[in-house]
């Protein structure tokens, strides 16, 4: 029987709390060490074994199951362009092609998608697996496999499955990849068959990624302990609608037809009620200590294609062939997301010989290793990209434990509960019990930190009684079946505009931006997913689980969500920007969207080139992808040029932003020295004020005990506190919220966020111009520290740095391994909320930590003179051509030739391989 008392059953009697550090990327040391006891044996480690992996591309192979011959055409970078006669055989060949590239990165995946990484790398997953299993991301594809998806889709993963495991047949783990030979030096894990299922649950890892707001509920409850609740506000600052558009500013999204409505219903109008948590100064300090431990968790649980919901973003528009040289739409595309090796993306075509009821796919893009069609890219009819919605599909609810149950307006209901056994390569499986309220599961039973939820919460009157605490509840539209996969096939054969909001009606999660273009001279854009309408609160704050009032109580029906078509513009712009005006929508798709900085810089820069009659090129379009202008800076180096300063040295710094454009190119000396100034900036004013939990790690501070109720001028009576988070995850981050953060106060020099205490070596400031003084003076030898004394020295590039490390073995253990597996480093242009969005976290240091993952422009009146580019490789294979041969031509903004008819692609191939049944 389950235990039935506190919000830490299911846990191992004993555990001590989950330890950063732990996440699927950082592998076992002993791994590591049993690899170089290896070494020693050259034989397992000769250029024959590195190589007896790598794919064969050129000749022919029999694969059973195939029903005809299929063609498998490779370019000079090796990207596969798949050509087949029926839909069966397309599907069963990208399934072995995939798997030939990049099999160990799909079992990577789906070990992690499954909780099983312990399967794979042993005991020190464990915790990892405890808290997948909790979410349930295989139970839930599972489910949606057998009950939610099309026959003809579940066709397609079972012809994908077939072709990967007909890769496998027969093969040894040295056979597959250089990893699986290090792996069988500590366990004797072999590769399984691939399933349909495997496929399905990736879509889960990538909506968790995306899932919208979780951090910034949580951070804002982290913040009570510090700030009030006017800072708080003063730190999530209303969204500029008078000066960065939304995306939809002449569509419709309030008309309700039955063409396209969702499965869902909609109930009522959402509610601005509150959190049913008290809105004191001191109120939420409770919920401090429990979301102190849920981050850590959150943060720990491995990366799919983000930096586990931190920043991620992304750009893509559309303008309309009235303003382009062809008189065609034009395309552009480039998701934000961490940087991997290889890259989360995955180029290919696949390509019926003859469009027909048995075959009718001819589409070309970007998908992901494991998963069958294309999930960004373009058909012959139309073409589409993504970018993040930022939609708010998570809440996190406090649940009141009783006994046996879970109260629920005055009632006592029972959990759901099941047992998982979590195998661990060489050592004992072990169990958990995962139990679920009506919300979802409780995520309070994986750590000894989250048994502290709602120890100390503050909720209104009407809260019972708090026990033992409250636990800490996730409901999340993912974890309820769906049918993306559904929508992935429907978008790759959509031939228009009705075809493809169809399409889009499927598409569950994650809820993303998509844009349209199509060969009929039409654009559009089209917000779908299962949007949550809530009954009271607004899903900024932990909400009360007990009280039904804060349930959901349907989803927006599709013919309600924003979409828009043709606008009289002539473009439309999406890059994480508000989706529409919030007085003009009758429903909260989140209080949190990206502040519009690169999407309004999108605008400017197509609305400066079509006035006066201009028209965009292609090249135009690659142009405005690697746009550096910092926005930020055109703000405030006007202010920081009239600083007076006296030390020879930091004036010599300040000249160097006195005639500078604001562009970050890699060379540019001014935006090194400015950007090392706005990050001082910010952790003077904003970061030494936050609690220990949104520091980072290690940057330890004299500060007031947190429950002072005054000022504290005695050093001896201050507390030394240490920062918590990972450098690419604390606050501030140097965003574009904190763009508008300062902008709010810039003209208020007295205000109190611009003062700082004094420290050995700097007296206290209290105004603007003070601690701009203080933030160049600190700049210029922060950075004499990193670059030289000598400024003729200096450059962005050298401090914004690009490491692609491979997600495994690559990350963790000594140099001549890391040497083997990854690259770099990469001197970047870009910046922190440009349109060349190279991302940094201001409060952890320079390096890059999102990137363009591609980039892709597609020409609707001739797809063959579409250009596209991967952050690496076709390959996971470390010593194949292939692995990073793209990666410098990305770095330097260059586009490759993307070939998509048979007549391109066949000039374009380099290698043949012929699949015969």
């Amino acid at each position: 029987m389950p235990p039935t008392t506190t919000a830490s059953s299911g846990r191992k009697p004993g555990k001590s709390g989950r330890k950063k550090g732990r996440r699927a990327r950082l592998f076992l040391i002993v791994l590591v060490l049993a690899i170089v006891g290896g070494v020693a044996y050259g034989s397992y480690w000769s250029v024959s074994t590195v190589r007896a992996s790598f794919p064969q591309t050129k000749g022919s192979i029999t694969l059973d199951g195939l029903s005809g011959p299929v063609d498998v055409k490779r370019d000079g970078y090796g990207i596969p362009q798949i050509y087949a006669s029926t839909d069966e055989d397309l599907f069963m060949a990208q399934g072995y092609v995939q798997a030939q590239d990049r099999f160990y990165e799909m079992d990577v995946r789906r070990h992690m998608t499954a909780g099983r990484l312990s399967e794979m790398f042993g005991e020190d997953q464990v915790d990892n697996d405890e808290f997948l299993r909790t979410l349930g991301w295989d139970r839930v594809a599972e489910e949606e496999y057998k009950t939610k998806l099309s026959a003809g889709t579940k066709r397609y993963l079972q012809a994908y499955a077939k072709g990967v495991n007909a890769y496998l047949k027969g093969k040894d783990g040295e056979d597959i990849s250089l990893e699986y030979a290090a792996l069988g030096f500590t366990n004797d894990y072999k590769p399984t068959e691939w399933t349909p299922v495997d496929s399905v649950a990736w879509l889960k890892a990538m909506a968790w990624d995306l899932r919208g707001n979780m951090q910034d509920e949580i951070d804002r409850s982290l913040m009570t302990s510090r700030l009030s609740p006017k800072e708080i506000a003063d730190l999530y600052p209303e969204y500029p609608y008078d000066r960065n558009k939304p995306i939809v500013q002449e569509g419709e999204y309030n008309s309700v037809t039955e063409e396209y409505e969702q499965r869902g219903t909609a109930v009522g109008t959402q509610s601005a009620a509150g959190t049913g948590l008290t809105n004191d100064a001191t109120a939420p300090s409770g919920l401090q200590g429990q979301l102190s431990g849920l981050y850590d968790v959150l943060d720990d649980v491995p990366t799919a294609v983000g930096v586990n919901g931190n920043g991620i973003g992304s750009n893509s528009w559309v303008v309309a062939g009235e303003h382009t040289i062809s008189g065609k739409p034009l395309l552009a595309n480039d998701p934000h997301l961490s940087p991997s090796l290889p890259s989360v993306w995955y180029q290919m075509g696949l390509h019926c010989t003859s469009i027909s009821e048995k075959c009718q796919y001819d589409v070309s893009g970007y998908t992901f290793a494991g998963m069958p069609g294309v999930v960004i890219g373009h058909n012959e009819n139309i073409a589409w990209g993504m970018t993040n919605s930022g939609a708010d599909v998570t809440d996190l609810y406090l649940e009141k434990l009783t006994g046996d149950g879970y109260e629920y307006d005055d009632e006592v209901r029972s959990f759901t509960t099941r047992t998982e056994k979590i195998n661990v390569a060489g050592g004992k499986s072990q169990s958990i019990v995962v139990r679920e309220t009506n919300n979802g599961p409780l995520l309070s039973d994986r750590d000894d930190e989250l048994v502290k939820v709602g120890k100390k919460a503050a909720v209104d009157n009407a809260a019972p009684d708090r026990g033992d605490g409250y636990a800490i509840a996730l409901r999340w539209t993912a974890l309820d079946p769906g049918t993306s996969m559904d929508a992935v096939f429907a978008m790759n054969k959509a031939a228009g505009w009705t075809d493809f909001r169809k399409a889009a009606a499927l598409f569950d999660v994650p809820s993303q931006n998509l844009v349209y273009a199509d060969t009929e001279n039409n654009i559009g854009y089209q917000l779908p997913g299962r949007i949550p309408i809530r009954g009271e609160g607004d899903g900024s704050l932990p909400s009360p689980g007990w009280d039904s009032k804060y349930e959901w109580t349907g989803f927006i029906k599709q013919a309600e969500l924003p979409y828009e078509y043709n606008p009289k513009r002539g473009y439309i712009v999406t890059a994480n920007q508000a989706v529409v005006d919030k007085d003009k929508y009758r429903y909260t798709l989140t209080t949190d969207w990206g502040y519009g900085t690169r999407s309004q810089r999108i605008s400017d820069l197509i609305e400066s080139k079509i006035k006066g009659d201009g028209k965009i090129s292609t090249d135009d379009m690659r142009q405005m992808q690697l746009d550096n202008s910092s926005e930020i800076a055109k703000l405030l180096v006007p202010k920081l040029l009239k600083i007076d300063v006296a030390d020879k040295d930091v004036r010599e710094a300040q000249k160097l932003l006195e005639g500078w454009n604001y562009t970050q190119e890699a060379d540019s000396a001014a935006a090194a020295y400015f950007n090392a100034t706005w990050r001082n900036i910010l952790k003077l004013a904003f970061g030494n004020k936050l609690p220990k939990e949104l520091r980072v790690k290690g940057q330890c501070l004299s500060v007031e005990p947190a429950d002072s109720t005054g000022p504290v001028d005695d050093e001896d009576d201050k507390v030394r506190e240490c920062g918590q988070r990972e450098a690419d995850s604390a606050q501030p981050d140097g965003g574009d919220r904190w763009f508008e953060v300062v902008r709010e106060i810039l003209d208020d020099e007295d205000n109190d966020w611009w003062s700082a205490p004094s420290t050995r070596l700097d007296k206290a400031v209290d105004t603007r111009d003070e601690l701009f003084k203080r933030a160049l003076t600190d700049a210029r030898w922060e950075l004499t520290a990193k670059l030289g004394k000598g400024i003729d020295t200096w450059s962005w590039g050298r401090l914004h740095r690009l490491y692609l490390k491979n997600q495994t073995l690559g990350t963790e253990g000594p140099g001549f391994l890391q040497y083997m597996l990854n690259r770099g480093p990469y001197n970047m242009s870009g910046g922190e909320a440009a349109v060349n969005a190279t991302g940094w976290n201001a409060a952890g240091g320079y390096t890059v930590v999102w990137v363009p993952s591609m980039r892709m422009v597609v020409n609707l009146d001739d797809m063959d003179k579409s250009k596209w580019i991967n952050l690496t490789g076709a390959s996971g294979h470390a010593y194949s051509a292939h692995y990073t041969d793209q990666t410098s031509k990305w770095v330097n903004g260059e586009l490759l030739p993307w070939p998509s008819t048979e007549r391109a692609v066949d000039k374009a191939t380099s290698d043949t391989l012929v699949l015969k049944p």
